[in-house]
């Protein structure tokens, strides 16, 4: 997204048109966000107030696996001069991320779910 993501851009570009839609076909479905403030902003609590939703603990560990995807995206990011060429490059990157990697992360929650309860919440090797 250009620009800055606010409560009111969240609600309008995220959660009607694709979260929404997403919930209301899953019946039963609890949806989980973290604490960002354009996740805690009233707007956006309101708009979700029709679906189940799991709280998000403060200090809670950060067990998803796109957070490691993003990392390993930086990680491999080169030098950008413009918004354009950043834009261009993590398109680029995000195209050629093998899927393998992605599975990977996936298939690892069991084991980073033991982890973490095993430290209590604190941190684990993931």
């Amino acid at each position: 997204m250009r620009g800055t993501l606010t409560g009111q851009r969240y609600v309008d570009d995220i959660l009607r048109p694709h979260v929404g839609p997403f919930l209301n076909s899953l019946p039963g479905a609890i949806f989980q966000q973290d604490n960002a403030r354009t996740h805690t902003e009233r707007v956006a609590q309101d708009s979700l107030r029709h679906f189940q939703t799991l709280p998000w603990p403060s200090r809670s560990p950060d067990l998803f696996p796109v957070e490691h995807v993003w990392d390993q995206l930086k990680r491999q990011m080169t030098s950008c001069h413009s918004v354009n060429d950043l834009e261009l490059a993590v398109q680029d990157l995000w195209a050629h991320l093998p899927q393998d990697n992605i599975r990977c992360r996936i298939n690892s929650m069991p084991d980073r779910v033991v982890a973490c309860n095993a430290t209590g919440g604190g941190p684990t090797r993931y």
